[in-house]
């Protein structure tokens, strides 16, 4: 009944989509099984994409050729650029989605992919042989081969619904979970532990009073996600968010349910997502706070569902509604669902190399909730990368891997696979030290050539790429070369209050100035009347590599001295036993972690530099 696969995705969620699409678009007959196929790349929590750092995450997959953010772009309906006040290291685009819409736009491309084929089941078991991942085994008793197989399994591994005193099994609400994958990874030497996320309840938009809340609108610019020709939204087309808050009320109302919340009465063993805690959680750890912020935000165009965001919770049902009347404008609010939370399956991603192969079976990869990561943008990524080197190694060439300067994308995986995690993993513009480098504008000039090399980027991409680089040098030489006298500029500058010019300037030391523009200032000056062909998108990548170009290169310059430490090769299968001068926790990490160059060894968890520079001597070097 079955083929043999190039690469076979189980789940398809926002990681296995993404891993899908990769392997298909590069080549590999693809499998994609999931166990329903009318949730493909369900937004399970809230209707929303992007967003501080992940923004910058689902841009870089859309430069790398993925799919999150063309999805994204065609179910908009508002768009932020979030950070604008601050410097552009720290801009990030975030939209709201059409819940509905989103699934079914990442369903239209998925079918319009070639090489790829979806089955319906439910994967509870490896094929395992000498070692490697040879296919999988269906709960239907169906065993499908392939070269390579990527895991994607979300909170469906051994998944448990907590709803107050009530728990059930289940991979998310009136779905079942998914079971006999974590045994088997187990005897065959895996570690695993338990995560558990949550979401908050759903409610009937219909029956709130917005005029109690504040209106957040979306931006009157919409730069979207996807760097591709994909139609966006207009302005005054988007709908509206609105913010209230909790008070004393609703948060005593809440407390009334504490001793039948499955958190606190051990119920759950799971950690939850530190960065995106329950209400009950806000409640107890900040109990000096008067009131937290609720976003409430709209499911799609044409539905009246409602999501709470910020009011994620996993209290008995009667008590959630009771709290939910003591909030401004929910007086008379219905309630669609119940928040709940879920306890899932995961194995800790130090047991994974930088491809998110893991290191114990060959042919096998992890991607998304199953690595302890949390949120669709982190997932998506991962998706994306083990699906590009499930193809590779399908084909034995080399894997791709990117760097920590390269991108968030990179940074992640570097965080998961040395560092690990014991709590969702979230990422965070803190987390990159690059982040000057690694903007969310500059995410092509990136990354689209390096996926073209390997066959992802398409030829389309790869020329707009090239197109967009011209421009940019030609706007930047224009720019370095004109200069402007004071009767050319003095009056524009007047405007601006700023200083006026005694002689001669170049225009782009004139730029330098923080209250210029560069859209205004050609606008303003006739000399400048070359550049206004060009476009918004172009002029603004030029602009700010010549406002933060010393910031840039300082980066740049950190970046080449860390690299040297970075690509130091440590010999494979090198004996830590035999260095008795590093740490007892430095050669059990060592020893477990298996890190590939001395860059890598350096950002283990609970490693010294003492131990690096130990590890140097014994090297050799």
């Amino acid at each position: 009944m079955f083929p043999k696969y190039d690469v076979i995705v189980v789940g398809a969620g926002h990681a296995g989509c993404e891993a899908a699409a990769a392997a298909a678009n590069m080549g590999s007959k693809t499998l994609l099984i999931t166990m329903n196929m009318q949730t493909i790349a369900q937004m399970s929590c809230n209707p929303a994409m992007g967003g501080i750092a992940k923004g910058q995450i689902v841009r870089e997959i859309d430069a790398m050729g993925g799919y999150s953010g063309i999805v994204t772009d065609l179910s908009t309906i508002q768009f932020r650029m979030l950070n604008k006040s601050k410097g552009p290291a720290m801009w990030s685009p975030r939209a709201q989605n059409d819940r509905m819409l989103f699934s079914l736009k990442w369903r239209e491309l998925l079918e319009q992919t070639p090489n790829l084929d979806f089955y319906q089941d439910m994967v509870n078991g490896l094929l395992i042989r000498e070692g490697k991942c040879i296919g999988v085994i269906t709960g239907m008793g169906h065993h499908i081969e392939a070269a390579s197989v990527v895991l994607t399994n979300g909170t469906f591994l051994n998944g448990i619904i907590h709803i107050g005193e009530k728990r059930f099994g289940g991979g998310r609400v009136a779905e079942k979970a998914a079971t006999g994958i974590t045994e088997q990874l187990v005897t065959l030497g895996f570690e695993s532990d338990r995560l558990k996320t949550g979401t908050p309840p759903r409610v009937d938009g219909r029956s709130l009073d917005y005029s109690k809340m504040e209106e957040q609108k979306g931006d009157e610019e919409i730069t979207g996600f996807s760097f591709t020709n994909t139609s966006k939204i207009k302005p005054e087309q988007q709908r509206s968010c609105w913010i209230t808050y909790t008070n004393q009320t609703v948060h005593d109302t809440l407390k009334t349910g504490f001793d039948r919340s499955p958190m606190y009465a051990g119920r759950i063993e799971g950690v939850g997502p530190r960065y995106c805690p329950s209400i009950e959680d806000k409640i107890n750890r900040f109990a000096e706070r008067e009131r937290h912020q609720l976003f409430v935000e709209p499911e799609g165009w044409n539905t009246v569902e409602i999501y709470v965001n910020g009011f994620s919770t996993s209290l008995p049902e009667e008590v959630q509604y009771e709290a939910l009347l003591k909030i401004p404008g929910f007086e008379n609010c219905k309630m669609f669902r119940p928040g709940y939370a879920i306890e899932y399956d995961y194995f800790p991603p130090t047991q994974l190399t930088y491809s998110l192969e893991t290191k114990l079976i060959q042919n096998l990869f992890f991607a998304g909730q199953i690595n302890g990561t949390t949120g669709y943008e982190e997932a998506a990524c991962q998706g994306l990368i083990a699906g590009i080197n499930a193809h590779l190694k399908s084909c034995d060439k080399e894997p791709f891997t990117l760097k920590r300067s390269d991108a968030y994308i990179g940074v992640l995986i570097d965080d998961l696979i040395n560092k690990g995690t014991e709590e969702p993993y979230r990422m965070f513009t803190s987390r990159a030290e690059f982040r000057t480098l690694l903007r969310q504008d500059n995410a092509d000039l990136r990354l689209t050539e390096k996926s073209y090399k390997i066959g992802l980027a398409s030829e389309e991409r790869y020329q707009a790429l090239k197109e967009k680089e011209n421009a940019i040098e030609y706007i930047n030489n224009f720019l370095n070369n004109i200069s402007l006298e004071p009767e050319e500029v003095n009056s524009y500058l007047q405007h601006l209050d700023s200083a006026a010019l005694n002689q001669k300037q170049k225009a782009s030391q004139l730029l330098l100035r923080p209250s210029i523009k560069l859209e205004d200032f050609i606008a303003s000056v006739p000399k400048l009347s070359d550049l206004k062909a060009k476009t918004r998108q172009d002029l603004e990548q030029a602009e700010i590599q010549i406002k933060y170009n010393v910031y840039i290169e300082k980066e740049k310059e950190l970046v080449e001295k860390m690299s040297k430490l970075e690509n130091l090769p440590i010999p494979e299968n090198f004996n830590y036993e035999k260095i008795p001068a590093i740490s007892a926790e430095a050669r059990q990490k060592f020893t477990k972690i298996k890190p590939v160059t001395l860059g890598q060894a350096s950002r283990i968890s609970g490693v010294n530099p003492s131990d690096v520079q130990i590890l140097m001597v014994y090297m050799g070097r």
